[in-house]
């Protein structure tokens, strides 16, 4: 933009004022009301022409040069503004104020509130099956606090959580609109590519001012009694959001009453790669398309399928809350009670979000139309409620209440269908205002009265021509033809000439006129008073609203669950404390659903004396179809669904990992093995008894020995260090050996039969480790030239001789003798591939083992050291 001062020097007024609120907002493009037009200017509009796809225009001359221009018409903003908050830019929504008719200049404009992607609650700017949440990150040290809000229904959340991972996680399941991080954050993994990211001052981060701002929103003398006080970085967070939630909106965010206090421990953990490989909610080309959120989602509502999200990415480790959840559920397969249920809440709207935009007064009419139906169905559903057996459904009818004198009062004062808007009114019905009903009846009146007047001056002035009429420039007149104007008694005042015709007020019409018109603009008036004032009555009870909303989307997603395990066949899982994960014919709950193929199901059993599976088997045998289903029905399981199983036994798990898959993460200078290493870490460090990790293909991005040599390493650490539940996928026939080294680990595979060289996928998983791996009948399903595979062949069985020979060269030879200084280590010579799965330690660490470097000389020391170096390389 021109340098302030020089265009304030030489602008008009209208000008000056633009210029002196876009500085008050300069990251924000500025939405400038101008009559029916939205207009934005300079930098501003040259951005909105690209982004909007509108006209570029100009506006007068600042320092010589025309002043950019493009506007967007008023009535039409919300498809604009809602292609702007995808694109993640952030609005400022300049209002005239001021009475035109009163002002002398240009009329008073102010920023009425800032549209951001995080901050929206306009019914058309959202997405109603997501949630879309504004979250602050304050970090400290190893320490990140985290705080998301949904601005649209008031829902306040706050956590810690320890380490980089843990807040990449949290920040993957929140999905965040817009984040909020302080300019001095020091781990640019978590903001780098992230769309809606606002930096803000670290002062708005002091832990002071926020709980000073809490307590001020919540009512509270301190916030010990939402169980967070004693998270100094997650309340930090929560002021800074806070106070951005305020700026934005230019409101106290009544229906933000509180702050809940998300403990990450009473969930099953799932990191960001997990996420992405299970394709809960997001497919991995970015889409809900084959997700299991796509398969489980029937939900009536727009709340019931959130509430689905939500409980999806965060599953939950509470037994009692679960085993109450599956309770419910059973309750509504009975007799088929779900069907009616669900009848009966198609009819409830996004309360949720209504009561929102109710507590922003941004509420429209259609908004209380949708709530007043909403609310009316209650009595039916409570009737159907109370007919089921069941405690928490019997606690969700206690919150869901009964809101009859609402229903009453919304039903009588608002007309049966709604305009969009209360701009030119006609939303309260008739006979709700003594007073709104005399002022329309005067309006109503004005075209007898018309009419009347027209058939009384015609019989006066003798003229059968004469009209009566009314347009919105001059107001009402008596109109005669030029030849009859002569004619016109004194009493008529001309008040138009027109080619062919003049037109006249009379006194009469002029008073009836003014009152007429009055009338009108009055009406309007009141029908505004009246409807704020519906919007008081209505926040009057927003608490306990709300609280019924949230009974209702719990009882959609009940419902739904129901719906869902009586038409796909699911079971009810057993739910125990101890660990442990036995299922009996499971099935992938997506791919049974989306094959054209019938399933085949495939048992699991992880216990105290089996909590590995080595599983082998050709590719496309459906190794990771297995593994990812074993993952889906603990998911299910954990919260509170039935399960695609004949029958499932599942301990409470704190985690799930998985390393499914990799690309390059070339914008981090990360290779395809380095994500999997990577992944791998994670899941080595963190994992524990109680996780169920899924690894596949580990070590496959490296050579042949270093692959398998991690492979190997890492499958030991699992199965002796970490002792979790683990599902690890491989073609190193290699590691089919460690079930003999080591308890607790077993082979399974996914067997294939050949038929005229090619091959038949059975997708049975079968006790034992694979025959063969069926690399070329793969490859020759997969397209792959006759020539190339005639090679392959060929190549394979020289690879095979080779091998073959090799071993039995190995067998044939006599151990070399041991060096006199190292009596018990191995020559450089010997080979010890062949002891890389061996139990026992590695020679070179029992020859050091061996040694006593006190009773040695430096010369025999050295001599020593060069042998094991050796043996090492060896």
């Amino acid at each position: 933009m021109a340098n302030t001062a020089d265009v304030q020097s030489t602008h008009t007024p209208m000008m000056q004022q633009y210029l002196r609120i876009k500085a008050e907002h300069p990251q924000e493009l500025v939405f400038y009301r101008m009559g029916d037009f939205y207009e934005l200017f300079y930098e501003d509009a040259k951005r909105a022409a690209e982004l909007l796809d509108v006209t570029l225009t100009a506006r007068g001359k600042s320092n010589g040069e025309p002043i950019p221009m493009a506007g967007v018409p008023f009535h039409a903003a919300d498809g604009y503004l809602a292609k702007l908050v995808r694109a993640g830019v952030s609005v400022a929504i300049c209002e005239q104020i001021g009475d035109p008719n009163t002002t002398k200049g240009p009329v008073e404009r102010k920023v009425v509130r800032i549209v951001t992607p995080g901050t929206i609650s306009d019914e058309a700017l959202l997405d109603s099956g997501k949630d879309n949440l504004l979250v602050a990150l304050h970090q400290n040290g190893d320490t990140y606090g985290l705080a998301s809000l949904d601005i649209a229904s008031g829902r306040f959340l706050v956590l810690e959580v320890q380490g980089l991972d843990a807040a990449l996680g949290e920040l993957q399941r929140l999905q965040p609109a817009e984040l909020l991080v302080s300019d001095e954050i020091t781990t640019p993994e978590l903001v780098e590519n992230r769309r809606g990211l606002r930096r803000r001052g670290p002062w708005e981060f002091e832990l002071d001012t926020a709980r000073r701002l809490l307590t001020q929103q919540f009512g509270t003398q301190d916030l010990g009694g939402f169980g967070c006080d004693h998270l100094d970085n997650a309340i930090a967070a929560a002021g800074c959001l806070l106070n951005y939630a305020r700026e934005t909106q230019r409101a106290a965010l009544p229906h933000v009453r509180g702050l809940s206090h998300e403990n990450r421990e009473q969930a099953v953990i799932m990191d960001a790669a997990t996420r992405r490989n299970l394709e809960l909610d997001i497919n991995l080309g970015g889409n809900e398309e084959n997700t299991l959120f796509s398969v489980l989602n029937r939900c009536a509502t727009a709340m019931g399928s959130r509430l689905l999200r939500r409980w999806l990415n965060r599953p939950l480790r509470d037994l009692p809350v679960l085993e109450a959840r599956q309770t419910a559920v059973t309750a509504l397969t009975d007799n088929y009670r779900f069907e009616i249920i669900h009848r009966l809440l198609k009819r409830v709207g996004d309360m949720e979000r209504i009561l929102g935009r109710l507590a922003l007064r941004s509420a429209r009419p259609r908004d209380l139309s949708r709530l007043q139906a909403s609310l009316a169905c209650y009595p039916e559903l409570q009737s159907e409620l109370r007919q089921i057996q069941s405690p928490h459904l019997a606690e969700l009818a206690e919150q869901m209440g009964e809101f009859p004198q609402r229903v009453d009062l919304l039903d009588r004062a608002l007309v049966e269908n709604p305009p969009v808007v209360m701009r030119d009114g006609g939303v309260i019905a008739e006979g709700y205002d003594q007073e709104l009903a005399e002022l329309r009846d005067i309006s109503s009146n004005a075209g007898q009265y018309l009419v009347d007047l027209e058939t009384r001056e015609r019989e006066r002035t003798g003229i059968s021509t004469l009209k009566v009429g009314y347009n919105r420039v001059h107001g009402y007149y008596i109109e005669l033809s030029r030849a009859q104007a002569e004619q016109a008694p004194a009493d008529y005042i001309r008040r138009q000439t027109l080619k062919n015709a003049e037109r006249y007020i009379t006194p009469e019409l002029k008073g009836f006129e003014d009152k007429a018109l009055s009338a009108k603009s009055r009406a309007l008036a009141r029908e505004k008073i009246l409807y704020e004032e519906l919007l008081d009555i209505l926040n009057d009870d927003l608490i306990e609203l709300q609280t019924s909303a949230s009974a209702v989307a719990e009882l959609d997603l009940l419902t739904n669950l129901a719906e869902r395990a009586e038409q796909l066949g699911w079971a009810r899982p057993e739910l125990k404390a101890e660990p442990g994960i036995e299922i009996e014919a499971g099935r992938h709950p997506v791919v049974e659903q989306v094959s054209e193929a019938p399933f085949v199901p495939n048992d699991l059993s992880f216990g105290d004396q089996r909590h590995m599976l080595v599983v082998t088997g050709p590719n496309m045998g459906g190794k990771s179809t297995y593994m990812r289903q074993a993952a889906l029905i603990v998911v299910l399981a954990h919260i509170g669904s039935f399960v695609p199983a004949a029958s499932a036994r599942i301990g409470m798990l704190d985690r799930i990992f998985t390393r499914i898959g990799s690309s390059d993460d070339l914008a981090g200078g990360r290779s395809t093995f380095m994500v999997e290493m990577t992944e791998t870490a994670n899941i080595l460090h963190n994992a524990t008894p109680r996780s169920l990790v899924l690894m596949d293909e580990i070590g496959r991005g490296t050579s042949t020995f270093d692959g398998l040599a991690l492979a190997w390493a890492c499958a030991r650490h699992l199965a002796e260090q970490v002792k979790a539940y683990t599902l690890f996928a491989t073609h190193y026939f290699e590691l089919t050996r460690l079930p003999d080294e080591l308890p607790g680990i077993a082979n399974v595979h996914l067997n294939a039969t050949e038929h005229h060289d090619s091959i038949v996928f059975l997708h049975k998983v079968q006790e034992g480790p694979a025959s063969k791996s069926y690399g070329l009948q793969v490859a020759k399903l997969a397209g792959i030239p006759e020539g190339v595979l005639a090679r392959a062949r060929t190549q394979l069985q020289q690879l095979e001789g080779e091998r073959d020979r090799e071993g039995e060269r190995n067998k044939s030879e006599p151990a070399p003798a041991q060096p006199e200084s190292s009596p018990k280590a191995p020559t450089p010579e010997t080979p010890i591939q062949g002891g890389l799965f061996d139990v026992g330690p590695h020679p070179a660490v029992e020859a050091l083992g061996a040694l006593q470097p006190d009773e040695m000389t430096p010369r025999q020391a050295l001599e020593q050291l060069y042998a094991l170096r050796e043996l090492i390389k060896g």
